[in-house]
Parts: C-alpha cells; sequence; structure tokens
C-alpha cells in the first residue's frame, strides 16, 4: 500500500484512539476522529456521556505513573504516584491538545456501519463509513480503536438473583449499598477494588473467586512494585527468573494467597493488584469463596457447602468485545477474542487495522505507543503485510500460545507478555519492510 494523501478515519477518542491519532499525524497524514461522545478520554472520563466508561469514583491506576504515561508526554511531578481517574483523564486532555489533535476530533459522532467498497481484487482498500447522523464518508484507511472493555459479560445464572444485580461496569459509588450484604463475583482489578470499596460500610461482604489469583501490592519498600517489575523488563532476564522475584516479593508482603482462602494458580494470569483488599480480608470485612453452586432467590449457595442471603450480587464478571459497525465475517469475535494478525490486522480486509485490543502486563499507553509504531509501518507504506493464509497461519499459532500458557479464560484470549510481543511487532516491521522492497525490485 502506497501512502495516500486522503484522511485516516479513528473511531474513538481513548487512549489508544488519541495515540493512533498522534502517530499518524507525526507521519504527516490527515486524520478524522470519530468520537460517539462529547469528551475524550474514553474508559477514564468517570461519568462519560457516551455510556462507556467503567470508571468508579475511587478508581486509580494499578501500574505507577512512571509506567502508565506515554513516553515522550510524562505526568506532571506533582501528580500522585498512582493518579486518580481525574488526573489521567486530565493528562489525557494535556496530551491531546500539546499534540493538537483536538481539532481532528468529530464528537458526538457514532459510527452506524463501516462497509467495504473494494474492487474485485481488493488491491486499492476503500471503506465507506455511516455515522447515525447520516454523515457518509469513504476512506482508504480505517483505524478502529474503541477498545473491548465496555459491553458488560453478564451470566445468566447471576441475572436470576431476585436481589438488586449489577455488573461491575454500572458501579460507580459506595453509598447506594451502605448496609447491604453483597456478594461480589470475580478476582480481576475491579472486583477486590469494589470489594474494599464498599466492605466498610456494608453489612456484609463476600469476594467470590472462581479461579486462582495472586493479588500483588501496590508498594514495596516504599517504592511501586511496578516500578520494580519495570527494571526487570530487559531482554537478558528470562521470563520465570523475573517471574520468580517478583513472586517472592509478593509472598513477602502478602504471604500465600490460599491463606486468605484463594484457590492456586496454576498457569500465568492476568495482573490484579491492590493496596487494601488483602488487609480487608485479614481484618475479616471480606470473606473469600471459591464458587457459586446454584442461586435461589437471594440466597447464593457456595460450593464449600454454606449458604448465605444477600441483598446484593455484583458481578465482576468481564466484558465481550463489541463491534457492532462492522459485519462479522470481516472481524469474526471467538469465545472473547478476534481473530487479527499482531492483534491489529484481518487478513483479508486491507485498509482497516485494530489499535487496544489486548490486555498486556504493562501500562497501556507504552503498549498501544508500540501497536502504532507498528502501524505507521504499513499504512505509510515502508512495509507490506505477508499473504493472507500467512497471516491466518500466525493468528493460528499466536491463539495456541495463549492457550498453553495462559489460565483458560475469557479474560486471557488477548493477553500478551509486553517484552514478548513488542519484539514481535518489531521484528515484523523488518520482515515488512523486506517485502516491500521486493515487491518494488520485481515491479
Amino acid at each position: 500500500m502506497t501512502k495516500s494523501s486522503s484522511p485516516i478515519a479513528i473511531i474513538g477518542a481513548g487512549v489508544a484512539g488519541l495515540c493512533a491519532a498522534k502517530y499518524l499525524l507525526q507521519e504527516g497524514f490527515d486524520v478524522i476522529v470519530y468520537e460517539m461522545g462529547s469528551q475524550i478520554g474514553g474508559m477514564w472520563c468517570y461519568m462519560n456521556d457516551n455510556g462507556r466508561s467503567s470508571a468508579y469514583r475511587t478508581l486509580h491506576i494499578n501500574t505507577a505513573k512512571s509506567l502508565t504515561r506515554f513516553s515522550d508526554y510524562p505526568f506532571k511531578d506533582e501528580i500522585q504516584t498512582f493518579p486518580d481517574h481525574w488526573e489521567v483523564h486530565s493528562y489525557l486532555e494535556e496530551y491531546t491538545d500539546h499534540f493538537d489533535i483536538r481539532r481532528h476530533i468529530r464528537f458526538n459522532q457514532l459510527v452506524q456501519e463501516i462497509t467495504p467498497l473494494f474492487a474485485a481484487n481488493r488491491a486499492i482498500p476503500r471503506w465507506q463509513l455511516r455515522t447515525v447522523a447520516g454523515d457518509v464518508q469513504e476512506f482508504e484507511t480505517v483505524v478502529v480503536a474503541t477498545g473491548h472493555l465496555y459491553l458488560p459479560r453478564h451470566v445468566p445464572e447471576f441475572q436470576r438473583f431476585q436481589g438488586q444485580y449489577l455488573h461491575s461496569h454500572d458501579y460507580k459509588q459506595p453509598e447506594p449499598l451502605v448496609g447491604k450484604r453483597i456478594c461480589i463475583v470475580g478476582v480481576g482489578n475491579s472486583a477486590v477494588d469494589i470489594a474494599s470499596d464498599v466492605c466498610v460500610a456494608a453489612k456484609r461482604t463476600v469476594l467470590v473467586a472462581r479461579s486462582g489469583v495472586i493479588i500483588a501490592p501496590k508498594q514495596v519498600f516504599g517504592m511501586p512494585l511496578t516500578n520494580i517489575s519495570e527494571w526487570l523488563n530487559h531482554r537478558w532476564i528470562p521470563t520465570k527468573l523475573r517471574q520468580k522475584i517478583l513472586g517472592n516479593l509478593i509472598r513477602m508482603v502478602h504471604g500465600n494467597m490460599s491463606n486468605y482462602g484463594f484457590k492456586p494458580v496454576t498457569k500465568p494470569v492476568h495482573p490484579t493488584s491492590s493496596g487494601s483488599v488483602i488487609h480487608d480480608i485479614a481484618y475479616d470485612r471480606i470473606t473469600v469463596k471459591q464458587g457459586i453452586d446454584r442461586i435461589d432467590n437471594q440466597t447464593i449457595y457456595f460450593v464449600d457447602g454454606t449458604s448465605e442471603t444477600f441483598d446484593v450480587l455484583v458481578g465482576a464478571t468481564g466484558y465481550d468485545i463489541d463491534l457492532p459497525f462492522l459485519s462479522p465475517e470481516i472481524v469474526p469475535i471467538l469465545n472473547g477474542s478476534i481473530e487479527l494478525y499482531k492483534r491489529m490486522v484481518p487478513p483479508d480486509w486491507p485498509g482497516i487495522y485494530f489499535v487496544g485490543f489486548i490486555q498486556p502486563n504493562t501500562g497501556l499507553p507504552r503498549a498501544f505507543e508500540t501497536q502504532c509504531r507498528w502501524l505507521v509501518e504499513y499504512i505509510s507504506g515502508r512495509a507490506e503485510l505477508p499473504a493472507p493464509n500467512i497471516m491466518r497461519g500466525d493468528i493460528a499459532a499466536k491463539n495456541i500460545w495463549v492457550a498453553d500458557t495462559f489460565h483458560n479464560s475469557p479474560r486471557h484470549r488477548l493477553e500478551e507478555d509486553f517484552l514478548r510481543y513488542a519484539d514481535e511487532l518489531r521484528r515484523d516491521a523488518r520482515e515488512g519492510q523486506r517485502r516491500r522492497k521486493m515487491s518494488e525490485n520485481m515491479a
């Protein structure tokens, strides 16, 4: 694909969309960012009027600000080590204005449909974008950056609970739950945050951890644990050694997870961190259960043979990927994952790319920047993608690696070890540049 002077459409003005816009603008492209709400920031805009933010009032980032930032735009010194969502949103506002992205954003523009208009050989990509307002425009290149953490994954059994049921996406503040008996299902970051949020004023708080987990402290030896993990993130340090060092540090602070009622971890899982939940469990403000057997009205029967009656059931059960503006033929969604080459390209559909559809074990801005550096090599025409059958083979190999490496759950279908993934993208960009030169020599 040669470099085009026509604008590039970017769907979404969250972290991934802003990152893509910045890199493409710096490359000399014009971009149009379609944002369905009235503000930038995506999930980091608390009570975002686009309805897609899962942020709750007490939310802070899990990785320190030194890691959770863009490489060329640090947080201000006065911002706390683990910024809250207001500070993150303010940071993104500043980033947007610093790199002159805002004037390229069309707010309150919900994309209704993106349709391919290629010629038969698909040599020249062409996509028609239509908004709910009726605006229609054609693009050679579209970047989808809508994210994957906004459509709640509901468990039908939990929805039959006869008390108050809500998904963690809809939890915003603890006051409505004061004095109530609360059961929270899940053991990810939102689940443990909500459990600690409500337990001090609830009548009873139970946390159901259906899978094993390692809950990391936010600080060790007076410094963020993520700073230590970042120091260990070198290619010359074997992954197993890095994991062993971090595991020993976590045990030094929190002890063995089984002592708090959690199942053992048998495969690597997505990081969970909390500065308070382990203490809340130790102080008996939170009780841990390992699974639910059944629900009868408001009574929940647990796998350990006990049962309790609750007023509220919170399902922190994750999210489903939702791409309502694209045909499933273009991007099939399978078991919590989408079939994309290098997590970014549907093999048979040139001209459309995806940024942000990963679960990395590092700060999101860093991961998205790595994707965008790869992206500009291909959109600019300096690199050429392999044949569709090669891309499909790579996707199949990735799926096997994920299944062999991580815990088997929808949450982990998008999981990536950042160092491994970054190396993978760098190698592929170099190979893409070689493919491009070979194509030019043969022309």
